[in-house]
Order: C-alpha cells, then structure tokens, then sequence
C-alpha cells in the first residue's frame, strides 16, 4: 500500500518511533472511520473498571472487529484520536499499544486529547480510528 499512503516525518520535526506526524492517501484508497471505541464487550459489559490496561485491551479488541467488518486490519490505521479522562496515567494504555502494534515502521498519526469524563463514569480511555486500504479490501502493510 506504500503507493497509496505515505508517512511524513519532515526534518525540522521531532521523530518519535510511537508515531507519524503526517500521513498522505493519495487517491484511489477506500477510508474507514471508526467511531469511539470504549471498554465494552458485546454484551455490553464494562472490562477493567478502574484499569486503563486492561480497557485499553479491549478498546483494541473492539477496533479490530469493527475494523475487520471493513476488510481492514489495526495495521491499515493511519490516524488514532485517544480520549483519556484527566488524572490517569497513560503509560499502562501506551504499553498495551506498544504490543499491538509492536515494531512495525510507519506508525499512525495521533491526537491525544484529555478529557473530564466520557460516555460512561467507569470508561478510562476511547479510541478512533481512520484506517485506509486498497479499493476492495485490506493490505494489512
């Protein structure tokens, strides 16, 4: 997919192996956009409360289900939006997305953004997604 996405990090910008500071579609891609994802099973169970580990391991559980419903896989997400609540150390959360994405090069943009409170009292940290692949399914790069 490297003619279709290109991961920017300009000179004159701070390189961080963790993520991207720009990155291209160029046309010809298909776009997903996943909405929030939150520490929810299926059943609608809240996981981890109190734990940003272990939500943030089903926040990922949860993006790459909604992720696969649209031929795509974690590693075809260019952009993450992170919501985390004031007052929680996001290391546990970092760690848990270090595994996930472990040394792959050209890691997606991020937005981190702390917030008061989120949909629900017991929800610690939420994840968007934009992923990008090939017009008819993944390339998983």
């Amino acid at each position: 997919m490297t003619e279709l996405v290109r991961h920017l990090n300009p000179d004159g910008m701070h390189r961080n192996p963790a993520f991207t500071q720009a990155v291209v579609v160029e046309a010809g891609a298909r776009t997903i956009y996943v909405g929030g994802q939150n520490a929810v099973t299926a059943d609608g169970s809240i996981v981890g409360e109190g734990d940003l580990a272990a939500q943030t391991v089903q926040v990922f559980a949860n993006l790459e289900t909604a992720l696969a419903a649209a031929g795509a896989t974690i590693y075809d997400v260019i952009k993450w939006s992170i919501y985390i609540v004031q007052g929680q150390d996001l290391r546990p959360g970092f760690e848990v997305f270090q595994r996930v994405w472990g040394q792959r090069p050209n890691p997606p943009a991020i937005t981190g953004v702390v917030v008061a409170g989120l949909a629900h009292p017991a929800f610690l940290v939420e994840l968007e997604a934009i992923a990008v692949t090939r017009v008819g399914g993944t390339d998983g790069a």
